[in-house]
């Protein structure tokens, strides 16, 4: 097992892995920044320091698109990235070569920042899309090659 945390795929993978996780944890204030800028909140405690009035309090709980935009991207996050964190972690436990290993790992990590930069700036399709299904191809052949050399197919 040493050998493995030792390796220099498992450093790669801890990099792109920290990355990864760091870009995701940064869409929740990014969340509140789009919350508080367009005065667009869910709760009502959020507004006690915007609202003057009670009837204020009304008119600042409510759905903002740009907010919604930013949630949605911080959703797809966590659907695509914790699977990458886990298959990842498999994938570089069946000693990959080092640099198909490092081309799984950067092609989901850039995936990733454009999807976010496609999501966010509310990029024309086929740019989210795409960056989405690079990111998706990725993991996908991880998942492969782990079950590949696992069950010897």
């Amino acid at each position: 097992m040493a050998d493995v945390i030792d390796s220099e795929v498992f450093r790669a993978f801890t990099t792109h892995a920290t990355l990864v996780v760091l870009k995701m944890l940064l869409m929740a204030p990014l969340t509140a920044y789009f919350r508080i800028t367009r005065k667009a909140f869910s709760n009502a405690e959020d507004v006690s320091s915007h609202a003057k009035s009670p009837e204020d309090k009304k008119k600042f709980i409510r759905s903002d698109p740009d907010v919604e935009r930013v949630r949605r991207c911080h959703q797809n996050d966590l659907e695509n990235i914790i699977p990458f964190i886990i298959i990842g972690l498999l994938y570089s436990l069946t000693g990959p070569d080092l640099s198909t290993a490092l081309l799984h790992f950067r092609v989901f990590t850039v995936s990733r920042l454009c999807h976010t930069v496609a999501y966010v700036g509310a990029l024309p399709q086929p740019s989210r899309g795409l960056s989405w299904m690079v990111g998706m191809l990725a993991t996908v052949s991880m998942i492969y090659r782990t079950l590949s050399t696992v069950l010897l197919l």
